[in-house]
């Protein structure tokens, strides 16, 4: 049996293609179609329609290539840059007239429940309770569990795209007041969760999405092309260290430092301030930098709960109310 997902994230639409025996999700195909999305969205803004049009055409072409590769139709979800915009509802209906595809939206707390499950299969019991970190481009989420699923979720407006836009979008580079403002924001959205992470001592600390990647790489761990079973750690000094590098380049030149991409170099700033801060406030030296995330999270929930779990999740998103424009949810994951 093969399945397949499609994520729209803020910069590309990804495919997985995989197969679900022995209950493991193994890819045999993956593509991704870069749109940038995030540099067509205002935070909190209306998806346009120029932007509707290359999400159709990528979805489709998503559900083609799944199709080619023997895979049902795809589960296919949008993170926060479609989440948050008011025109939610009328771009999946118009993604769904056109392609058959019934795209949907994920609660902060759910992307952040099943980043965790695919984080706990990478990492295995051996890491025992375990702390997530996971920054998008609209959000930030954490999460903390002892076992399959997390006993408690964050969802934070403190994605690299959001806080870019708000603090940096004037200075290139920005000064350090700018800087230390953006710090200050996050300390105090994090301030909270950072003590519940604390309180329940995890023994073992995971960082995953492309924006936490890059910074690894940044930070001296292996490059991408060793494969995914190198142990990847990221540390918080060395992280401090890269916030200074990033911040005295203009965003051109950081897509020259290692595992910076050109598409994400504006936002790598940002993104090393809410981590190093997160890491910081939490007591956490050190983080793996883990390759599994929500879309091998969303396989796995579906492998192990059954098709009826993301018939759930699709008819909630279907009906849910547009979120507001900057939204804070804490929440116990759903069983």
């Amino acid at each position: 049996m093969r399945i397949s997902v499609v994520d729209v994230g803020s910069n590309t639409v990804r495919l997985v293609v995989a197969d679900a025996a022995d209950g493991v999700p193994l890819p045999v195909h993956t593509a991704k179609w870069r749109l940038r999305l995030s540099e067509q969205v205002t935070p909190g803004g209306p998806v346009p329609e120029r932007a509707v049009d290359q999400l159709v055409d990528a979805v489709a072409e998503a559900s083609r290539t799944a199709t080619r590769w023997g895979a049902a139709g795809p589960l296919a979800f949008a993170t926060a840059v479609v989440r948050n915009a008011p025109n939610r509802h009328e771009v999946l209906r118009t993604v769904r007239a056109r392609t058959g595809v019934d795209l949907c939206t994920l609660p902060g707390e759910v992307e952040a429940e099943l980043t965790f499950l695919g984080a706990r299969r990478w990492m295995g019991w051996r890491s025992g309770p375990l702390a997530l970190l996971d920054i998008g481009g609209g959000t930030f989420e954490v999460a903390f569990g002892r076992g399959r699923l997390p006993d408690f979720v964050a969802s934070l407006p403190l994605g690299a795209r959001r806080l870019t836009h708000e603090f940096f979008a004037d200075e290139d580079p920005p000064s350090p007041e700018r800087v230390r403002a953006l710090r200050r924001r996050v300390r105090h959205q994090l301030r909270d969760v950072a003590a519940r992470i604390r309180w329940e001592g995890p023994r073992t600390a995971v960082a995953t999405s492309r924006t936490f990647q890059q910074l690894g790489r940044l930070c001296g761990a292996a490059p991408g092309r060793h494969g995914p079973f190198v142990d990847r750690q990221m540390y918080r000094s060395e992280l401090r260290a890269a916030i200074t590098r990033l911040a005295a380049l203009p965003a051109a030149e950081r897509a020259h430092l290692p595992g910076i991409s050109a598409p994400r170099a504006a936002q790598s700033l940002a993104g090393a301030v809410v981590g190093h801060t997160a890491l910081k406030l939490t007591g956490i030296k050190a983080v793996t930098v883990c390759p599994w995330a929500i879309r091998e999270g969303v396989l796995l929930r579906h492998i192990e709960d059954g098709p009826s779990w993301w018939a759930e999740v699709a008819r909630r998103s279907a009906e849910a109310a547009p979120p507001d424009p900057v939204p804070l949810r804490i929440a116990a994951a759903s069983r």
